[in-house]
């Protein structure tokens, strides 16, 4: 395969680097890549399961995540080492008094576990409703935004977790278990790595800069173009200048705003229209497989100055190779602004409907 030269370039949020293939003409076969539907076994739960026929949140896991305790762990490790030392052999699982429960838990010895926490719901739309989100009725969406937010306001007035986190799988590549219409939402015990990443540089950024990255990020792709995909009088769509994956695409809110919990009907409505309309252009790629993933600020930090919610879109269309795993260094084979020149002459309306 011809090309190959890696642009290093770097996030000016995370710090992170990112491997950008510069040099190789585009070849639209490699990633146009239709979603395949998910394999339900010709009945769909989200259907079946009462409830009404309007949007509604079905809970799939009350407590959705088990806790270690660090300290007992700590504890137990000690104990194995000590133990280990006077037989001269290495500690047997059955030295400490919680191996069955770490091992039937975690498939680990040693693990002290204290409590189950967090939730695992989806929100779903009506019965019947398997197409594509671009292709929903507004006030659907809408519906299911405001139930996001409204989990988000929830999990913060429980005060029992560290994060909510809202996403869509579409297709079964990206790893949809369903062909229904529905947002996924994980009430987390802790912040994801890559939000605290975020957190942290946008922090340190402001205090750098002055401003908050992503209403720079906004301001400047507005007006260089180069990388602008969408842009309406509440938010503006991009591929990130290190974009980790191909086609990625960002939506980012033109006000600043750090929690999507506090957003406003307004912004409700406008985040809905315009999500509609980015998705829809990957019809250029034949309708891909994707991953919808809300960034919003943890419930319990303060740092309404310092970040900024937003959506990432991450298009499935390629395989993690060797060097990304070797290195943690993500490896785009498109650069985004071949992604966006082929968006822009390419996508156009076209309606798919899964089968139910």
């Amino acid at each position: 395969m011809p090309g190959g030269l890696f642009e290093l370039r770097r996030d000016a949020i995370t710090g992170w680097w990112v491997a950008v293939v510069v040099d190789r003409e585009y070849d639209r076969s490699r990633f146009a890549f239709p979603a395949r539907p998910a394999d339900d076994g010709g009945a769909c739960q989200n259907c079946r399961e009462p409830g009404g026929d309007g949007v509604r949140v079905r809970t799939l896991r009350a407590h959705a995540f088990r806790m270690a305790d660090e300290e007992q762990v700590g504890r137990e490790s000690a104990r194995d080492r000590e133990s280990a030392r006077d037989r001269g052999a290495a500690p047997r699982q059955s030295d400490t008094g919680v191996a069955s429960a770490g091992q039937a838990a975690f498939g680990q010895p040693g693990l002290g576990l204290v409590a189950d926490i967090g939730s695992w719901q989806t929100i779903v739309a009506p019965p019947e409703h398997h197409g594509w989100l671009a292709d929903e009725a507004p006030d659907i969406v809408e519906q299911m935004l405001r139930l996001a937010r409204a989990a988000i306001v929830d999990a913060r007035a429980q005060g029992g977790t560290a994060y909510v986190q809202v996403l869509q799988n579409a297709g079964s590549q990206a790893g949809a278990r369903t062909n229904h219409l529905c947002l996924d939402v994980y009430d987390l015990p802790q912040i994801p790595h890559r939000i605290g990443e975020e957190l942290g540089g946008a922090a340190r950024f402001l205090i750098r800069e002055g401003i908050c990255p992503f209403c720079l990020l906004v301001h400047d792709e507005v007006a260089s173009g180069e990388r602008l995909v969408f842009e309406d009088a509440g938010s503006v769509a991009f591929a990130p200048y290190a974009s980790r994956s191909p086609f990625e695409l960002w939506v980012v809110p033109r006000q600043h705003q750090a929690d999507f919990g506090l957003a406003s009907d307004v912004q409700i409505t406008g985040a809905t229209e315009t999500l509609r309309k980015v998705i829809r252009l990957l019809d250029a790629l034949d309708r891909p497989p994707y991953n919808l993933i809300l960034h919003t600020a943890p419930l319990h930090e303060r740092v309404a100055d310092t970040y900024h919610w937003h959506w990432e879109i991450h298009p499935r269309l390629r395989e993690i190779a060797g060097l990304e795993l070797g290195t943690g260094l993500p490896v785009n084979p498109i650069s985004p602004e071949a992604a966006v020149e082929e968006l822009r002459s390419r996508a156009g309306p076209r309606r798919v409907e899964w089968p139910g």
